[in-house]
């Protein structure tokens, strides 16, 4: 099944995100069905609050840039119930988007390295240390299973200065190409 996309605006996108229960009915076809809807859209990390779940649940998948990346070809990884344990103090500014914010781009500060709790699809528990783009897309993801948008993170200025823009999108003044919801 492919999933609508929540878009900005939706209040499921500022809800904290319960836990994910280990008995969790379907969660296997969540999870495939998770990765469809995220290589329909062709974004490269899906969280469930973005298809109006809220559940502490993303996954990612970096092959849509491997063609510019070859280290990320294969890259796919499914994150329940993570925690970000540890933050570098190295900062760096990256252009960020979001399907649920369509034809919108900030540049946002974040850690260039953090270390991350999480259960797999598997239920296999990790700590692993991630960096540079998959620390950032891990990052922006994780942040919408704690109620925020990459929007959040910008300057009051550059928040101001988009406002509009804002304000049309919660609206549904905006053109996409994958199924949406508002």
């Amino acid at each position: 099944m492919i999933y609508p996309i929540v878009i900005y605006g939706n209040p499921v996108l500022k809800k904290v995100a319960a836990e994910v229960e280990r008995d969790y009915p379907e969660l296997k076809q969540l999870i495939d069905d998770m990765f469809k809807t995220l290589q329909k859209s062709e974004g490269v990390g899906l969280a469930a609050p973005q298809i109006g779940l809220s559940k502490r649940l993303f996954v990612i998948d970096l092959n849509p840039i491997a063609e510019d990346k070859p280290e990320f070809k294969g890259y796919k990884k499914v994150f329940i119930n993570p925690t970000i344990v540890e933050f570098s103090d190295e900062e760096k500014v990256y252009s960020e988007g979001c399907l649920s914010i369509p034809g919108l781009s900030e540049d946002v500060r974040r850690p260039s390295k953090i270390k991350m709790h999480y259960f797999d699809e598997n239920w296999v528990e990790h700590t692993e240390e991630f960096s540079e783009f998959p620390a950032r897309a891990i990052q922006h993801e994780y942040d919408h299973l704690e109620g925020h948008v990459y929007t959040d993170r910008i300057s009051l200025i550059r928040k101001q200065l988009i406002s509009k823009k804002l304000a049309a999108i919660s609206k549904g003044k905006f053109t996409c190409s994958y199924k949406y919801k508002m």
